[in-house]
């Protein structure tokens, strides 16, 4: 698997990575700090994607930077806190503003090579594109339609510039479970991977994963990364088996 310098750099440049995956409409950098909108898709696109300097001056400045940024649009701060990554003090500073924790999530890691061995033998047919389909749309939206508009979330797609793979899980006829993989310098990043309700538990997402893995391998990455909320036990479970391992935690502060 890749490494890079050193932990932080890898955490930040996996997070670039996702960022560059589920593209903001807008997004304003100042002074290394991603200031991130999406009207309309799920809120964690739209969150400040803190990447610059430490210090308390420069933190405190970045915060001020980021409310003015979002109260001129109508909106709230919303702030992704890895403490591997930095900046320090920042936690500190929002929880002193009010701001409110939640969201904790796992950023995840794997070799290509072990995820594409953990297909096993299912009834599952795996189907793969390099745009979403229709089917790949109204499935992902029966899943995971809370999370975002639909209309705004296949705009987000739409805005994907790095080389993708939509992969469909098929049970008969019906498209059971879907998932997406975007390659960025040596890495391929899941996302999107979701399976309807009533085929659970039938080896549908395993196919999934293993089909982006193989699709992520035959372009050249050897790695994959993914973020998953940490009480979502099923999907920890899932992604333990098919080798993925916690990279490190990371949550979200919002004002209230």
């Amino acid at each position: 698997m890749q490494t890079v310098g050193n932990r932080s750099e890898l955490v930040r440049g996996l997070q670039e990575r996702a960022a560059r995956a589920q593209p903001a409409e807008q997004v304003e950098r100042i002074d290394g700090w991603w200031l991130r909108r999406a009207p309309g898709s799920a809120w964690w696109v739209g969150s400040v994607l803190p990447h610059g300097a430490s210090g308390p001056d420069a933190v405190l400045r970045g915060v001020l930077q980021a409310e003015q940024f979002y109260a001129g649009h109508g909106g709230v701060a919303r702030f992704q806190i890895s403490p591997a990554a930095g900046p320090e003090g920042l936690d500190a500073v929002l929880a002193a503003r009010g701001y409110r924790r939640h969201s904790a999530v796992s950023l995840q890691v794997a070799p290509v090579a072990r995820v594409r061995e953990h297909a096993g033998a299912t009834p599952v047919r795996v189907r793969r594109a390099d745009r979403p389909t229709r089917a790949w749309r109204m499935a992902r939206q029966a899943v995971t339609g809370a999370a975002g508009d639909a209309r705004a979330e296949g705009e987000l797609l739409d805005r994907v510039a790095l080389p993708s793979a939509y992969a469909c899980a098929v049970l008969g006829d019906e498209v059971v479970a879907v998932g997406r993989a975007v390659l960025d310098t040596g890495w391929a990043g899941v996302f999107d991977l979701a399976t309807l309700p009533r085929a659970r538990g039938r080896g549908a997402a395993r196919q999934v994963l293993a089909a982006l893995a193989g699709w992520a391998g035959a372009h050249g990455a050897d790695a994959m990364y993914l973020q998953v909320e940490r009480d979502n036990v099923p999907a920890l479970r899932l992604y333990e088996r098919a080798g993925f391992r916690e990279l490190c935690e990371y949550h979200y502060r919002t004002a209230e």
